[in-house]
């Protein structure tokens, strides 16, 4: 039996364990803590669009150690909120179930796939293993017949990660080719009349601008009908030759938010209180990507880390505090903001749910870089700063 389980290692489910530890320490209390994932690292899942997408991982064992919180490794694959418990798939097969007093749903969103032929070529950037793949197809592309396609990519969907995959491709696909970088090819395929339409009105001039410095052809109002390991046929007939098509469009929560009574959105993320507690489950706290929580009075939040940390620090903290009869504190986030990476163009920093742009080109693109070369990550082996990190009320931007 654990007094909070926690389902799900990436930036929610780590910070609503660290969270959870303070409340215990600040109250000299001793609450059993369990964190299950099948993994041994904290995936830092916003640089898997990267290069070497395998070094972006931090041993969980680091983080959590220090702060006595335990780790379970395995797949959660079913909720029973009647008899509180959750079923457990160890690596050998064995099912464990497991007791809790509090529950945290942290176990995040996956990639939407489509159903088209010949949709086993496509590759993606949403876990680390598919992150791996494409990148280790790419360092082979050399090999292949020239002048074939071998450095065209094809990247559907032109939403945020569409966009940072697109514009980091250009100069990959061109570092890899070396003497061959003329035959390197960037197209960017969005079903919309407008790229990143989702990023509204504010950034697109900086983003089109971006786009076209690149060299990255576009097309809109357009998607994939088909394709094969050599080439991609769009929904009007045209053919593009191309050994590399990635899949950036649409997510949904996980799964296990539906063995959970409450209310789902249209991504299938529970509906929370301003406690993150769920209402028609009152011992189910969630975090992340599975939580339909309001960012504001009229704003939902968005699956991005910007609000799995602190979604992760709230629900942690009130889970511990529920149980040690201490009083909740209100998901209060800070200011929406949007740090878009466009690869060697730079990148642009907005605010606001109006996304009024702020900061462009390499000004942007260093705020990108401190942000996801440090400010994600936790500290490690330290207690007294990973317990600081913690702090609902602590600000990580």
């Amino acid at each position: 039996m654990s007094d909070i389980l926690i389902i799900g290692g990436g930036f929610a489910g780590v910070w609503s364990a660290l969270a959870a530890a303070r409340v215990c320490d600040q109250h000299g209390a001793a609450l059993a803590i369990t964190l299950v994932t099948p993994g041994d690292d904290l995936v830092i899942r916003p640089r898997l669009y990267e290069a070497d997408p395998a070094a972006q991982r931090v041993p969980l064992e680091r983080i959590l150690q220090p702060t006595g919180v335990s780790r379970l490794a395995g797949i959660a694959t079913a909720v029973d909120t009647e008899h509180r418990s959750v079923s457990v798939t160890r690596a050998d097969g064995r099912i464990e179930r497991l007791g809790y007093r509090r529950l945290i749903l942290a176990s995040g969103s996956a990639l939407r796939r489509p159903a088209l032929p010949g949709g086993e070529h496509l590759f993606d950037v949403d876990t680390l293993a598919h992150a791996v793949a494409l990148d280790s197809h790419l360092r082979a592309l050399s090999a292949r017949p020239e002048k074939s396609g071998r450095f065209t990519a094809v990247v559907v969907g032109a939403g945020f990660t569409g966009l940072e995959v697109a514009t980091e491709l250009v100069g990959r696909l061109r570092a890899l080719a070396g003497p061959a970088a003329h035959e390197v090819r960037v197209v960017l395929v969005e079903r919309a009349d407008t790229l990143g339409p989702e990023l509204g009105p504010g950034p697109h001039a900086v983003i089109n601008e971006a786009v076209k410095e690149l060299g990255i052809e576009v097309l809109l109002n357009s998607g994939v009908a088909s394709l094969d390991a050599t080439g991609v046929r769009l929904i009007d007939g045209t053919e593009i030759s191309a050994h590399t098509a990635v899949w950036t469009a649409g997510m949904t929560a996980s799964p296990l938010t539906r063995q959970i009574p409450g209310r789902r959105d249209q991504l299938e993320r529970l509906h929370v209180d301003r406690h993150l507690r769920v209402p028609e489950s009152p011992e189910v706290f969630a975090a992340g990507d599975t939580a339909a929580a309001m960012a504001d009075a009229t704003h939902p939040t968005v699956q991005s880390c910007q609000y799995a940390i602190p979604l992760g620090r709230y629900a942690g903290h009130n889970a511990a505090a529920d149980l040690l009869g201490r009083p909740p504190l209100a998901f209060e986030p800070a200011p929406y903001v949007t740090c878009l990476d466009l690869g060697a163009a730079g990148a642009v920093l907005t605010t606001g749910w109006e996304r009024s742009v702020k900061l462009t080109g390499s000004t942007a693109k260093d705020l990108k870089r401190t942000i996801v070369e440090k400010r994600i990550y936790p500290p490690l082996n330290n207690l007294t700063a990973l317990l600081d990190a913690g702090d609902p009320e602590r600000p990580w931007t």
